[in-house]
């Protein structure tokens, strides 16, 4: 299994998002138990580090990084290319624009 793989699946807890999406992910995050504003203030940082086309794939357990990613990536000009929950895990995949 790739070492990012591996990473994801062990962020993931045994849940996994339905996208193929998730495993082609550039880069990885696990948020989980974090709250508001450091799901957010940590995927900044990490989207400000890539470069264009590049993709992060986001573990939270904070319902409010929804809306949190969502406009993040529509006032940035990047992709939320997946948005999704399982039990009280949200995956995201951000594309930065």
């Amino acid at each position: 299994m790739p070492e990012s793989t591996r990473a994801k699946s062990s962020a993931l807890g045994g849940d996994e998002p339905s996208a193929a999406i998730w495993h082609e992910a550039n880069q990885t995050v696990d948020t989980a138990g974090l709250g508001c504003p450091e799901p957010l203030m940590i995927v900044r940082n990490k989207v400000r580090a890539m470069v264009s086309g590049e993709t992060v794939a986001i573990v939270a357990t904070d319902p409010t990084t929804v809306r949190d990613f969502t406009h993040f990536c529509r006032f940035m000009g990047h992709e939320l290319a997946l948005s999704e929950h399982t039990g009280e895990r949200f995956f995201f995949v951000i594309r930065k624009g």
